[in-house]
C-alpha cells in the first residue's frame, strides 16, 4: 500500500487533507468503505482511493509555523502515519 498527499488547505474555516491511496486490494477497498467515516472516493479507471480526512484548526498536521518551514517533512510523516492508522485498520480483515 501506498500513501500519498495529494491535496490539504483551508475551505472556509475547515481543514482537510486529501490522501491518494494506491495498492489496495478489492477486498482492502471494500472493507475499508463500509468502516470509514471519512469521505472515500474510489477511482476505478485508475485503481486508487482518496481519502479527504477534515481536521480543526488545532489538530491540522500543517497549521504550525513550523510546518510551513519544512512541509516535506510534515508531510513525509502524515503520510507514514496514514499508512500505519490504514495497516492496522486493514488488520481487523484478517481477523
Amino acid at each position: 500500500m501506498n500513501v500519498e498527499i495529494v491535496d490539504c488547505g483551508e475551505i472556509s474555516n475547515s481543514y482537510f487533507v486529501d490522501y491518494k491511496i494506491t495498492g489496495l486490494t478489492e477486498e482492502q477497498f471494500r472493507f475499508l468503505e463500509n468502516n470509514l467515516d471519512e469521505k472515500l472516493e474510489y477511482n476505478q479507471e485508475n485503481n486508487y482511493l482518496k481519502i479527504r480526512m477534515d481536521f480543526t484548526k488545532e489538530l491540522y498536521p500543517f497549521h504550525t509555523e513550523e510546518s510551513k518551514f519544512k512541509k516535506e517533512d510534515y508531510k513525509t510523516r502524515e503520510e507514514y502515519e496514514m499508512n500505519l492508522f490504514l495497516s492496522s485498520f486493514l488488520e481487523d480483515l484478517s481477523i
